[in-house]
């Protein structure tokens, strides 16, 4: 089987499909298919033992689009099938063009994440599903529906997520509910020297991912101006990283959070291993790559109750859940998670067994038979 692998973001990007795509395509390679890559990159991305078609980030949106259609396109031509983690609209379109089926990793609703972009909607997800919009919402959802209508099987990381698919018009026949992998740790050095190579004293908190608006890590900010001999570890980068520093000097944060860049994912694994906490303040998620990262680090999350997940963190058991937005319970979970005794021992010994499910080989070759299904 021939597949191309479509993914907005690739290594040493940080992110979900920054991790998953890459980890796809080597197990494909494993088992004797093919494999070509269509990403966006800021530059040339490392090479691979498999094609790795890109277009320059820094090009104009609709540039950028245009020649990522056309990639895909030309490229489909030579698959069996189309695999996309995101750019849905532009997946489906070259696939379409180059007359391939393509199966679409959902990860997120590209109407309301436009509607967010462009100022026209301000609340969560669920809400947005209830809203009715004017024309350019309608515009927005019915763009979204004609690319997914053309899809031939959607897999979706989260049970939430894909109820919302099927909401949406997509047979629930088509709908797969696939969860991310956890990883396959590398080496990795103890829990004492992780520690001591990110200079920890006192209680780490963690965070990795694309700096985004979706992530509101300024409630994590204000949380941790109220709670004492905490820091924060921002590893990533995003379009919102300037307004967070700035929102770091306003609070006199300075000293107290660390913003480390981008990290490997092995660095982002050794942080994880390192932290008291993983944090995650997300408006809203599907099934958080970074969450299952710091579980199977036995590190547990402290995480807003939103989206997929409930569906992977179970409060008082593998972390702690709050309320979206609220910077007052999640000082309050901070607080317990330092003071209650034993409590981050409990939350940690549970953490690794309760991703153990998530093998990277048995939902890679489910993810292959779909696949090969559609291929056929």
């Amino acid at each position: 089987m021939k597949v191309l692998i479509v993914s907005g973001i690739w290594p040493p990007d940080v992110g979900g499909p920054a991790s998953h795509a890459p980890e796809l395509a080597d197990f494909l390679l494993g088992r004797r298919h093919s494999v070509e890559v269509v990403t966006t990159a800021q530059a040339q991305p490392a090479k691979q033992s498999y094609e790795i078609r890109w277009v320059d980030r820094a090009a104009p949106a609709g540039v950028r689009h245009a020649r990522v259609a056309a990639w895909i396109r030309e490229r489909a031509t030579h698959a069996d099938v189309v695999y996309a983690t995101s750019m849905l609209g532009r997946a489906v379109l070259g696939a379409s063009l180059a007359r391939r089926p393509v199966v679409v990793k959902l990860v997120a609703d590209e109407a309301y994440e436009r509607a967010r972009r462009w100022g026209l909607f301000e609340g969560d997800l669920d809400a947005f599903q209830r809203f009715g919009g004017g024309l350019r919402i309608r515009a927005l959802r019915q763009t979204r529906d004609r690319a997914l209508r053309r899809v031939a099987h959607l897999v979706c990381p989260s049970g939430y997520l894909a109820a919302l698919a099927v909401n949406w018009g997509v047979p629930r026949e088509r709908v797969t509910v696939l969860p991310n992998a956890a990883p396959a740790l590398p080496s990795l050095p103890s829990r004492d020297e992780a520690r001591a190579a990110h200079d920890a004293e006192g209680t780490l908190l963690a965070f990795a991912g694309r700096i985004t608006r979706q992530k509101a890590l300024e409630v994590a900010l204000d949380a941790l101006a109220t709670v004492d001999g905490v820091t924060l570890a921002i590893a990533g980068d995003g379009p919102d990283l300037p307004d967070l520093r700035r929102r770091v000097a306003e609070l006199g944060l300075d000293g107290r959070v660390r913003f480390l860049g981008p990290l490997s994912r092995n660095g982002v694994l050794t942080l994880f291993r390192a932290a008291d906490a993983s944090v995650l303040t997300s408006s809203w998620e599907n099934f958080p790559h970074t969450v299952v990262e710091a579980l199977a680090v036995g590190t547990p999350v402290i995480a807003t109750a939103v989206g997929g997940v409930p569906e992977l963190v179970r409060d008082g058991e593998n972390g702690l859940l709050v309320s979206t937005g609220d910077h007052e319970a999640l000082a309050g979970a901070i607080r317990r998670l330092i003071d209650e005794p034993g409590l981050r021992e409990r939350l940690a010994a549970a953490a690794a067994p309760s991703v153990a499910h998530l093998r990277p080989d048995a939902l890679y070759a489910r993810l292959e038979s779909i696949l090969s299904e559609v291929a056929r």
